[in-house]
């Protein structure tokens, strides 16, 4: 199957940056570099992004953007921050996004602002051109640019670049709902089911973020 990518850019309407202003209050924009989890059935996300605060804000200061939590702040160069966030979409049901799940791939660019939206996603021709359809709504915004091209998805295993204790800390972490929105399990729980001490869990688990981050982040400059 041809598989082609669509990208959205929308500039919103006076309701929905209403809606939108408590999420900006604190940052001017964010930014999606990287998509690591997209659960349709949960409305659940967690995504790499690149956030520009505000300049009286300290990104410290933050625990959340809106409806996403900043689970690590992995960089920071002058008010523009590249973090770690996981959030459940807000006024988003489970059915909801059950009509919405259009065996589509979220992807990237992916832009937030107050006033502006940029979206992209992968598929069928036909899927993509529902999501359209769904997009072309007054309450939402207008449509200003859009582009479908011709693409291609490989999901890479980037947990093999881990070690052997750090993927079996990671695949614990993760089995248990170490990373789940809200954790069902604590770090000293975890610890406990895979048998090393608290701290040493969580060095593993910084370590084998910090592995994964760089190898989604290869080819970004300086980072």
């Amino acid at each position: 199957m041809i598989m082609r990518k669509v990208t959205i850019e929308l500039e919103l309407s006076e309701m929905a940056k209403e809606a939108r202003r408590p999420t900006f209050e604190q940052v001017y924009s964010y930014e999606v570099l990287e998509v690591l989890k997209m659960d349709f059935e949960q409305a659940l996300f967690v995504d790499l992004i690149e956030c520009q605060t505000r300049e009286d804000v300290s990104i410290h200061d933050l625990r959340t953007i809106g409806n996403m939590e900043i689970l690590s702040v992995i960089r920071s160069e002058g008010n523009v921050h590249t973090c770690l966030v996981q959030g459940q979409e807000e006024g988003m049901t489970k059915d909801d996004y059950k009509e919405l799940d259009l065996d589509l791939i979220y992807t990237t660019p992916s832009f937030q602002s107050e006033d502006r939206v940029i979206i992209s996603f992968i598929g069928a021709q036909k899927n993509l051109m529902r999501f359209v359809d769904l997009m072309k709504d007054e309450r939402i915004g207008k449509i200003t640019n859009m582009t479908f091209k011709r693409a291609a998805y490989q999901k890479k295993d980037v947990i093999s670049v881990l070690t052997d204790k750090q993927r079996e800390v990671m695949v614990a972490a993760y089995r248990h709902g170490y990373y789940d929105l809200p954790k069902r399990i604590s770090s000293e729980r975890l610890s406990e089911k895979v048998d090393i001490s608290k701290p040493t869990l969580l060095e593993h688990l910084r370590k084998a973020e910090r592995r994964i981050f760089r190898e989604i982040m290869e080819g970004y400059s300086e980072f």
